[in-house]
């Protein structure tokens, strides 16, 4: 089984995140894309919804889509929700039937010298580094310490990095919709449309529960 994984705080999900996912399962011919929502993001300094209503946002974004689900998984520990401990949890549970790529944006990869044991979480699974075009072959050495850098070496005919442990790290570039959650979430609070940047049932589900409506 080929599985991505796509985390984050999804305050809320929108259309972003669901492209981003539909060409990465594509691309790598993933059998499921699982998205997981942080229950309690380690880098966040401001207050997030309640977990219930962002995993439930996220279930309804994936109807309709078979190879995409959403796992609750970080909501099962106590905690920090911390990436490498999510990754070994899947990893434990499929054990060698499961070949597992972790889906980020650049961003986000530019930033993984602060995220728990992060040189662990690197050589326990595929890296799929979402990037704009133009980007494809990014310098690991611009983004990772040079000693950590100069242990991946790059192979050409995978436009990819093999790590030590043999898991690959790809720099892919996708189709990035200018849509952020925080952009998302002021425009809510200020009584705006967020009508298609946001699926419709997660529209319906922020109206039913009020939710934004006071916090930008």
């Amino acid at each position: 089984m080929r599985w991505g994984l796509l985390g984050g705080t999804f305050d809320p999900i929108h259309f972003g995140h669901l492209r981003c996912a539909e060409e990465v399962r594509e691309m790598f011919g993933l059998d499921r894309v699982l998205f997981v929502p942080a229950a309690s993001p380690p880098l966040k300094k401001a207050k997030v919804t309640p977990f219930a209503d962002r995993l439930k946002m996220v279930a309804l974004a994936v109807e309709g889509n078979p190879a995409f689900e959403v796992s609750d998984v970080e909501a099962r520990r106590e905690g920090r929700s911390y990436s490498v401990d999510t990754v070994r949890h899947f990893l434990d549970a499929r054990g060698r039937d499961l070949d597992l790529f972790f889906i980020l944006g650049r961003d986000a990869f530019a930033d993984i010298r602060r995220w728990k044991d992060w040189e662990k979480l690197l050589l326990l699974c595929h890296f799929v580094v979402m990037t704009r075009p133009g980007y494809d072959d990014q310098r690991l050495d611009e983004i990772l310490p040079t000693s950590t850098a100069a242990s991946f070496r790059y192979l050409p005919a995978r436009k990819a990095f093999r790590s030590p442990s043999g898991s690959s790290l790809f720099f892919r570039s996708v189709t990035f919709l200018d849509i952020s959650s925080t952009d998302i979430r002021k425009r809510l609070s200020r009584g705006k449309s967020v009508r298609y940047l946001v699926p419709d049932a997660v529209t319906g589900y922020i109206d039913r529960h009020s939710l934004y409506r006071r916090r930008a």
